[in-house]
């Protein structure tokens, strides 16, 4: 078997988004080749509520699902299709943007903010598919003990388990992995896939590389059959991608990601003119 090997490392820039959420945006527009079909990656990480509680208020989507992870922390949503909820420790938001949607996301003030959101791209026949809603709670997330790692299945699959989104466009693997000090974990991967981690905590190695990688860096893998990965000395808690590459041209405006300037015109012309949602 062939291992993935570290390719890239990418470590973001810190920035505002929405109402002046303070986040680190670790991948986007730049890194779109690299890691299709995966746009974009947002992490927080705040002890302090004033980071974060003006929240996301009411904006569009389209083309894209977003998908938001929180190791702890709540996050109340609503949406255009009427969907309303709290992500909690442990829980996850998968939404299909599809033709467009609104919605908003309020953080809520909590002892710690820690997660991400990740945005991944529609193949083109899929663009303008029914939005789509699905709250994943922490109950309902597989938990897997592997010696010295503990995996939770948030989509996709892992060792034969499937989680309970599969991704119905783009099949995605996700995965919040902790390992113990200086503990291991190795799983087959699918070799057409684009594999990446975040480290949210701690370090680790990957591959046969000895550069021990330390947290809140995102880690591009190489194509291979086998992932591996060995934990620094005060251990690692990281997110696990992987989906299969698009190859097809993308044209990003802001919330909205379509193939071409022409659909990326017509989406902010519907939103001028009310017509952006499609969905009853």
């Amino acid at each position: 078997m062939a291992d993935r090997n570290v390719i890239k490392t990418v470590t973001g820039i810190h920035t505002q988004d929405g109402a002046g959420v303070n986040l680190v945006r670790v991948i986007s527009g730049r890194d779109v080749e690299d890691f299709d079909p995966f746009l974009m990656l947002d992490a927080f990480d705040s002890e302090n509520p004033a980071d974060y509680t003006k929240g996301f208020p009411w904006h569009p989507h389209r083309g894209i699902e977003t998908v938001t992870y929180l190791i702890h922390g709540d996050i109340e949503h609503s949406d255009s299709m009427g969907n309303k909820g709290s992500i909690c420790d442990g829980g996850c938001q998968w939404m299909t943007a599809g033709s467009g949607v609104l919605h908003q996301e309020m953080p809520q003030a909590s002892d710690r903010m820690l997660g991400y959101q990740l945005w991944i791209n529609l193949p083109r026949e899929n663009k303008m598919a029914e939005p789509k809603y699905f709250d994943i709670t922490e109950d309902m997330i597989t938990g897997v003990e592997r010696g010295s790692a503990t995996v939770r299945i948030i989509g996709g699959s892992f060792d034969g388990l499937e989680g309970q989104a599969q991704g119905d466009y783009v099949k995605t693997d996700l995965l919040d992995i902790a390992i113990a000090p200086n503990g291991t974990l190795a799983f087959p991967t699918d070799r057409e896939k684009n594999v990446f981690v975040y480290l949210f905590e701690g370090s680790a190695r990957f591959g046969d590389g000895e550069q021990l990688i330390p947290a809140k860096t995102a880690v591009l893998l190489s194509h291979g059959d086998r992932f591996s990965v060995c934990a620094g000395p005060g251990g690692a808690r990281l997110a696990y991608f992987a989906g299969e590459p698009l190859n097809e041209p993308v044209s990003w405006g802001g919330p909205i990601v379509m193939n071409t300037p022409e659909e990326l015109d017509m989406a902010f012309s519907e939103l001028q003119d009310g017509t952006f949602i499609k969905h009853k």
